[in-house]
């Protein structure tokens, strides 16, 4: 019995769509549906039923279940248990975020080659899925990425960066140091937009004003915000991070919005089920005691 259709039985269970099941696996949706079809043959049974755009297990789809995630289970911890016996690569290959990348990696990998003198360290920037795709396809070992659901991943959170309000030195809100979403109502902004969920409830909050905000600068890079701001071009909301020299400083000063309060970005750490265990432990606990 092939892994890989056991593999794509469990996966479009859970993902409950060929077409989901398929994106995850970097598989065509044929591909999916013939490992179905194969795997239906070996069991002399039907696996799936379909009710318009809905699939739902059979009977007998039900009963195998919990043998297929066994199966699936222990095929990988005993994959990973021949690869903890082989001995530890040289290289190390890391993706990242950009915001990690800029913010969190020089020191990262200051201390991780303290830790493990013998490695190399290579750093991979991209968005979120595009490192998932490298991670499954195991041109990477881990990576620091926004929160994501997929199986085949294991995934700890590492970093919850803080989004507020940054104003110049001199702005009118600076010497308060909070404000309500309507204080900035006419303001000049700077919106600076890294694609997450989060980002939308900024937007959100916007929506109890009379007229829409005055975004002036709309950006996908967080040093551009930035230096539009220390600029005063405008006022930003930005991840503590990215603003945290500059806070430090006094050139940029924080401003809390009731409105947003307790918005930020989530950062996971992610790998393969199973694997670079050693490296996921020391990084985590890395996490733990640095503070930012």
């Amino acid at each position: 019995m092939n892994i890989e259709n056991i593999e794509a039985f469990v996966y479009i269970h859970h993902y409950g769509s060929f077409n989901k099941a398929a994106d995850v696996l970097f598989l065509s949706q044929p591909t999916v549906t013939a490992r179905i079809q194969s795997l239906e043959r070996e069991l002399d049974c039907r696996l799936f039923d379909r009710l318009g755009k809905q699939i739902h297990l059979t009977d007998k789809g039900k009963q195998f279940l919990p043998y297929a995630q066994q199966i699936l289970q222990t095929f990988q911890k005993g994959k990973h248990h021949l690869q903890s016996k082989a001995s530890m690569p040289n290289e190390l290959r890391i993706g990242s975020t950009v915001s990690v990348s800029n913010y969190l990696m020089p020191n990262l990998l200051m201390v991780l080659n303290r830790r493990f003198p013998e490695m190399n360290f290579k750093l991979t920037t991209g968005p979120t899925e595009e490192l998932a795709g490298k991670l499954s396809s195991k041109d990477i070992d881990l990576a620091f990425v926004r929160k994501l659901m997929n199986p085949a991943f294991q995934s700890y959170p590492f970093f919850e960066d803080p989004i507020r309000l940054y104003v110049y030195k001199d702005h009118p809100l600076a010497a308060a140091g909070r404000a309500s979403i309507r204080d900035i109502r006419r303001e000049t902004l700077v919106f600076f937009e890294c694609g997450s969920l989060d980002w939308l409830r900024i937007h959100r909050a916007f929506e109890s004003l009379e007229q829409p905000p005055n975004i002036v600068f709309q950006v996908d890079n967080s040093e551009t915000a930035k230096k539009l701001v220390l600029g005063r071009a405008g006022i930003c909301f930005l991840p503590g991070l990215c603003a945290q020299q500059e806070a430090a400083e006094g050139s940029l000063i924080p401003v809390d919005i009731a409105e947003t309060a307790g918005i930020s970005l989530q950062t996971h750490l992610i790998s393969l089920n199973g694997q670079n265990n050693e490296f996921l432990d020391s990084l985590l606990e890395l996490g733990r005691e640095l503070s930012y």
